[in-house]
């Protein structure tokens, strides 16, 4: 996962409240890191997003692949 598809994971999943979630929540799947500052600390986007999804109860089939456009046809 790239940085702009956990940025767009958060988006479809959260909305606008996204932006809060990955500033303000702390969460224990990275060390009690906000995700902001896991992702500054080299932490990676895949694993963020993991971490995030467990912390709000985001349900399994929802984590694998999110971000990811669509394959052009």
């Amino acid at each position: 996962m790239r940085h702009s598809e956990f940025d767009r994971a958060v988006a479809d999943e959260f909305g606008s409240g996204g932006a809060s979630l990955v500033s303000d929540l702390v969460l224990t799947g990275v060390d009690n890191r906000t995700a902001r500052e896991a992702l500054a600390a080299g932490v990676a986007p895949r694993d963020v997003w993991y971490a995030l999804c467990a912390e709000t109860d985001v349900p399994v089939d929802r984590r694998y692949g999110a971000g990811r456009l669509d394959p052009r046809r």
